[in-house]
């Protein structure tokens, strides 16, 4: 059977819950569900129906297409001023000796490393610090651009943007503004965690807000910049938590339409203040994926990262909902393994990332940042070359 035909089956099931029945038939009609349909959804829903809803919005939207991309990956630094109980990256100010801090031209230096190689996007995240500020993030984007002009970057979050703003005294149009001029291209989506401030005031009490964080990226779209979205579950929050953060996201969609992707990430308890919460398992990370395009319905994309929920879980998780897996690396990046991923040397070619798409029945296409298609990969047959290690993705995109 089809995506509508396993929905059709479902609906006409007699034995089915009356309430996921109605839930279902706006997901046939293309229907916004409420807010508390969304929590019924987490409460008592399971996997195999979120599944049937969740694969027909996803095969209405693309198809059987799974894109990915090819970037390469620049962290600053991983000091920081601020103190998230779930990270397992950074070192606060007082244990920078444990980390590092690069200038522009050790930044400028990575960008020269992949000057031959066919990659569309650099993508910068990391901590904050004081010395990595306005003038610095101005010369950085205005010298990449120089060098490389159609290399477009993705940089930073709206917890580097507040605190970089506030110390310049300017607004977040106005710093999102010059930093635009400067060579900005876009933003990833990272540092939303849980909007909802009981959540938040325990896991990251001293970053930005939800408003804040809502608003730069509104001021953003306001600009024609294109941005991400994430959210981090399965550590402390409860279901609504988790329904009230998308519902926040859904609702600057309908003004915007600024949002590209959706990425919910999976909270990893290695290495950091929350070792005693334990991480939940592959079926609840699959169902929040399903729930997530069910009630995103104004996102285009939904994407989960391989490297951080394992291949086979990646693999799983474009039956529910999924249409991008993030891309290949080159275990540069050091966000994945130190929060405990699965990879902890994550490296995986192309080809490999192909096969793993096309084996699953998917047809895998590689995108730019605005997802464009860069290679269509349905009939390309590879030669048996050598494995070649490509470029480091980010983690929050």
């Amino acid at each position: 059977m089809d995506a509508q035909q396993k929905l059709d089956f479902l609906i006409n099931n007699p034995s089915l819950d009356p309430q996921l029945k109605a839930i279902a038939l706006k997901v046939r009609d293309s229907e916004r569900i409420s807010f508390e349909e969304g929590v019924y959804l987490y409460e008592h829903a399971e996997l195999s129906y979120l599944g049937v809803l969740a694969n027909h919005i996803r095969e209405a939207k693309h198809g059987d297409i799974t894109y990915f991309n090819r970037n390469f990956h620049i962290e600053p630094t991983n000091v920081c001023v601020y103190d998230c109980k779930f990270c397992s990256y950074s070192r606060m100010i007082k244990q920078r000796e444990e980390g590092w801090e690069m200038d522009v031209d050790g930044m400028l230096e990575v960008v020269k490393k992949y000057d031959s190689e066919p990659v569309t996007e650099v993508h910068i995240t990391g901590g904050v610090v004081p010395k990595q500020n306005l003038a610095f993030y101005a010369e950085f984007f205005q010298r990449c651009k120089a060098h490389r002009p159609d290399l477009h970057i993705k940089a930073l979050t709206p917890v580097e943007y507040y605190y970089i703003f506030k110390k310049a005294k300017l607004s977040h149009y106005d710093g999102m503004k010059y930093l635009k001029e400067a060579g900005l291209d876009s933003m990833p989506g990272g540092g939303a965690e849980i909007f909802h401030p009981e959540i938040r005031e325990k896991i990251a009490h001293d970053k930005c807000t939800a408003d804040q964080w809502l608003d730069i990226h509104e001021q953003a779209h306001k600009l024609g910049m294109h941005t991400n979205a994430t959210m981090l579950y399965g550590h402390i929050e409860q279901y609504w938590h988790r329904v009230d953060h998308m519902e926040r996201l859904r609702q600057l969609q309908d003004r915007t339409q600024g949002f590209q992707t959706f990425i919910p990430l999976k909270f990893r308890n290695k290495d950091n203040q929350m070792e005693h919460v334990p991480e939940v398992s592959v079926i609840e990370d699959l169902r929040n994926y399903a729930i997530a395009r069910i009630y995103m319905d104004n996102f285009a994309h939904i994407k989960a990262y391989w490297a951080m929920i394992s291949r086979d879980t990646a693999q799983m998780s474009l039956s529910f909902g999924v249409d991008d897996i993030d891309g290949t690396l080159d275990d540069t990046t050091k966000i994945y393994s130190m929060a405990g991923a699965e990879e902890q040397t994550p490296a995986m070619s192309t080809q490999e990332l192909v096969e793993l798409i096309r084996n699953v029945g998917r047809h895998p296409v590689e995108r730019d940042t605005v997802y464009n298609v860069v290679t269509d990969f349905k009939d390309v047959t590879f030669d048996n070359e050598p494995k070649k290690n490509y470029y480091a993705l980010p983690v929050v995109n």
